[in-house]
């Protein structure tokens, strides 16, 4: 038996939708983060990017246990001495809820040049309506 290798001609990348209302952040992420890098599928390898698209709808409606909207901290510095921006997960969901989502699945997939890659096929909007009704979006399991 040989070892199948898939060949970067031979991807193709589906759309899945995913409601975020009254989903934990970090569960959330992870099933969004596998999808991303392909890694759901049979024929998935290493260092080609098979992974698939992800539109998450209601970003604003997450979940985070206890007392995380005020001890979750988001670092951010300018570069710059004194340049040092924190914020909680609560100031960052009234300003840019779809941040939240974006941080998280980031934090989720590995550090290497793919990454940025499949970053570009996440879509997350705040509220219900997403302008990808023509790819025929399915539902992610």
């Amino acid at each position: 038996m040989r070892t199948y290798q898939q060949k970067t001609a031979e991807t193709k990348h589906d759309w899945y939708v995913v409601d975020a209302a009254g989903q934990r952040l970090g569960t959330l992420a992870v099933r969004i983060a596998r999808a991303l890098s392909g890694k759901h599928k049979p024929t998935w390898t290493p260092h080609i990017d098979d992974g698939d698209h992800v539109i998450v709808i209601n970003a604003e409606k997450i979940e985070l246990s206890g007392n995380k909207w005020d001890q979750k901290v988001y670092y951010r510095h300018s570069g710059f001495p004194g340049g040092l921006k924190i914020e909680t997960a609560k100031q960052v969901k009234e300003k840019h809820p779809e941040r939240l989502i974006e941080r998280a699945v980031r934090g989720m997939l590995p550090t290497n040049r793919m990454r940025d890659v499949q970053l570009t096929r996440l879509n997350v909007y705040s509220g219900p309506a997403h302008a990808h009704a023509a790819q025929q979006p399915k539902p992610l399991a």
